[in-house]
């Protein structure tokens, strides 16, 4: 048992604290959990006054004693501590040298005062040990030892309630009932001599101290005895912090976990010879015990295997419970910190316990920063799906996307609520709005592609509904085109501004935007438009010609020929124009056929006059029915008979002339296609590519009058028929010759009809010719083979 007390030494005899050796003490005896629930107990004395071998058999510590064999000599250097064993509550026993000893001198009594000091500020409960015979005795032991425990008891600014339990060694026959008021007596008296501060020089001694008196018998005389008493004594010492026990009235108490430090704190401050402000101190080691707490508890969760667990898990993805968790094991070093820390200073305790809480919260706020982040990104990604989905399925967009925003924001309030951290009041929002900005932006980039998208589509129909009719339009173009293409213009544009409006009213657009959109559709159909013209423009002049070889290929061999090359040469044109049109088809839109008859000056003058009306038709746009003159002026200009031939000659530089000039009146610039100085240039253009194109007409009548006069002069039918008359009558006189001559009849008819021999010459002798010679041999293989067959199926 002697073993168990565990005895150290606190401060050694040159007054060095034991630091290490206290901790050693404190962490074998397991000291720190016991929180407020202990007692220390100093004792004082003279040297040799038998100070430890009273602990010893009071506390069951094992002290080392005077050897009464050796002499009387300094036994305890400095001061030590033990457990005091067998007595609840924990209780520490600290032994201090004792007082007006020859080892240190008369005069040196720095260390008696250091070490009564360090016991009043520390200790509970201090037990004064002197002799019985000292009692009332003006120069006894006892009177120095109390002026410096009253002495340093002024040094503490806020004094301890101590109990001072004086213990009469060695009493004699005189009753301890005279004793006890002597010793009282003489306290009081020393009390009152003893210097004191204004603040407390009236103050009774029963303010700074718990007066206990008791006697025991000499150990050496009546050993027995003396253990009697100490037992008894020792009794009082259970439940000693309890009320009504020797310590019951005791104040501001160090917790058990800060009793090292401040043991430590409270000797360098009295070795430095400074004032000891108890309450000051207690605040001090309240504030270096919590946070030294505080910081430990940090560091385990640091390192807490479930917090590691969950951070490394969120860096993944979102996790189900995570603020719940989060705050279990934040609670989990909250609780510990609060357990080990709730007899500090409340102050000083709530204080470092925010410190804590804001350090630990500092540490696993990026995980929550980043369970955010998971949560806003899913809540994204299900707002572009159900985005997506809602509009495959057909439903407008600016309900899909108030539906699909509502679900995600619900579902982002959801993982905030199961992710928020109970401890920490930590704003969501930013990221919230950031969410909504990000979905804003994602719905505004599909409108903006989905509403490109439609407004394609229906450029692309206004082109499918306007680009061939256009074509045709102008190719046919005539005094009413504009007119008509004003009429297709806007029935095509109506259809598809109403079947617009029908395809873009689930965006929920504003009517300012709307009208824009509708606005830029129509633009295009008129840009369509006059892309288009202005594209026709640039072709008029081949509009104005045809293909003259082409019109005029059934005329005659040569022409035949012609084609012949031009299809060869590739220069075989694809298209008929308007003045190949009028010149080369009659009025009911029949190819001519240049018999003679035709009055070729009257045709073409017509096939010119269609020729410029398609060119006054293209030289300007006519979208806004604004009446010109541009085909007056041109028919006046150009096709009028009684034009001066000056004018027609010395073209667009000379005076006068309506076609010398960049603009047409009355017509915009802008609207310009083709200018009257262009038009005059076109003009005289025309007219030199089409004069080939007349003379080849002239030339195909001649052909065909050469061609049609097959049949020989008279006066060859006559000589046939002189010279011919003795043939004549030879076939009369015999059946058989007009048999022969019958039968070569029918098969030179048959010839004829099957080789189909006017047709082949409709393009000249020559060509004629080549084609029944390549045809006689064939033709005549054909009638023998259909002979035979019709000769088989008669048989």
């Amino acid at each position: 048992m002697v073993e168990d007390s565990f005895a150290t030494q606190l401060i050694s005899g040159d007054g060095e604290f034991n630091a290490a050796g206290i901790r050693n003490f404190i962490n074998s005896l397991k000291f720190q959990e016991c929180g407020l629930s202990y007692a220390v107990v100093a004792i004082m004395g003279p040297q040799s006054s038998g100070k430890s071998t009273l602990l010893n058999h009071l506390f069951h510590t094992n002290f080392r004693e005077m050897d009464t064999f050796r002499g009387r000599s300094q036994t305890t250097k400095g001061i030590w501590i033990a457990k005091a064993l067998g007595i609840e509550p924990f209780t520490i026993v600290m032994d201090l040298e004792g007082t007006d000893g020859r080892e240190r001198g008369e005069d040196d009594t720095t260390f008696e005062k250091q070490s009564a000091l360090f016991a009043l500020a520390v200790a509970d409960i201090v037990l004064i040990n002197m002799w019985c015979h000292d009692i009332g005795r003006e120069q006894a032991a006892n009177r120095p030892l109390l002026k410096t425990v009253f002495q340093v008891m002024m040094r503490l600014f806020s004094p301890r309630k101590t109990t001072l339990l004086f213990v009469i060694r060695d009493k004699t026959k005189t009753p301890f009932e005279y004793l006890e008021p002597v010793l009282r007596k003489d306290i009081q008296k020393i009390w009152e001599t003893v210097p004191k501060p204004k603040a407390y020089k009236n103050t009774p001694l029963s303010e700074f101290f718990n007066v206990e008196v008791i006697a025991l018998s000499s150990y050496e005389d009546k050993e027995e005895q003396f253990k009697e008493e100490v037992a008894q004594l020792r009794q009082r010492f259970f439940h000693s912090i309890s009320p009504g026990g020797l310590a019951g009235d005791r104040q501001g108490v160090i917790p058990a976990s800060g009793f090292s430090f401040s043991a430590e704190q409270i000797w360098k401050i009295i070795k430095e010879n400074k004032d000891l402000d108890l309450p000051a101190h207690k605040v001090m080691v309240s504030t270096v015990r919590c946070e030294e707490i505080a910081n430990e508890k940090f560091d385990q969760l640091v390192s807490d295997k479930d917090w590691l667990a969950l951070d490394q898990a969120v860096q993944n993805g979102a996790i189900s419970g995570f603020g719940k968790t989060l705050n279990s094991i934040l609670k989990i070093y909250l609780s510990e910190y609060d357990s080990e820390t709730i007899f500090f200073e409340e102050r000083v305790r709530n204080a470092k316990r925010q410190y804590l809480k804001s350090k630990a919260l500092q540490l696993v706020h990026p995980a929550f920063i980043t369970m955010l982040g998971h949560l806003r990104s899913s809540a994204l990604h299900n707002f572009q799906t159900r985005l997506e989905n809602s509009l495959d399925r057909g439903e407008g967009f600016a309900e899909s996307v108030r539906k699909g925003q509502q679900s995600s924001m619900l579902e982002f309030d959801r993982g905030c609520s199961d992710s928020a951290v109970e401890l920490a009041n930590w704003d969501s929002s930013k990221v919230r709005e950031k969410l909504v900005r990000d979905i804003q932006a994602h719905a505004s980039l599909v409108r903006t592609k989905k509403l490109s998208e439609i407004v394609a589509e229906y450029e692309k129909r206004l082109y499918a509904a306007l680009n061939e009719p256009l074509e045709s339009l102008f190719e046919s173009c005539g005094t009413d085109t504009w007119a008509t293409i004003r009429r297709l213009l806007k029935r095509e544009s109506d259809v598809a501004v109403s079947a617009f409006l029908y395809a873009i009213a689930g965006f929920g657009l504003d009517q300012d935007t709307a009208h824009k959109m509708v606005h830029n559709l129509k633009e295009y159909a008129i840009k369509l438009v006059e892309r288009k013209a202005r594209e026709e423009a640039g072709k008029v002049l081949i509009r104005m010609k045809d293909r003259l070889i082409c019109g005029l290929a059934n005329i005659s061999y040569r022409v035949f020929f012609a084609k012949f090359i031009s299809i060869y040469c590739g220069l075989y044109f694809r298209e008929y124009f308007r003045f190949a049109n009028v010149f080369n088809h009659d009025k009911d839109s029949m190819p001519r056929v240049w018999t003679g008859k035709e009055d070729i000056k009257a045709i073409t003058k017509e096939a010119r006059s269609e020729s410029l009306k398609l060119l006054s038709a293209m030289a300007a746009l006519r979208l806004d029915e604004r009446k010109d003159s541009i085909e007056k002026v041109l028919f006046s200009s150009l096709i009028d008979e009684t034009e001066p031939i000056l004018l027609r000659n010395r073209g667009i530089g000379v005076s006068g002339d309506p076609l010398a000039s960049s603009t047409w009146e009355e017509v915009p610039s802008d609207k310009t296609l083709i200018t009257p100085v262009q038009c005059k240039t076109l003009w005289r253009q025309f007219k030199a590519e089409t004069e080939y194109t007349v003379t080849q007409a002239i030339s195909a009548q001649e052909a065909y009058r050469r061609g049609n006069n097959w049949l020989p002069p008279p006066w060859a039918i006559l000589a046939m028929v002189v010279l011919g008359f003795n043939e004549f009558m030879l076939l009369l006189r015999n059946p058989l010759y007009m048999l022969v001559l019958f039968v070569t009849f029918l098969l030179g008819k048959a010839m004829w009809v099957q080789m189909n021999v006017p047709w082949e010459f409709r393009n000249g002798i020559v060509s004629g010719l080549i084609s029944v010679s390549t045809r006689f041999f064939p033709t005549i293989l054909n009638l023998i083979k259909r002979l035979a067959a019709d000769q088989g199926h008669h048989d």
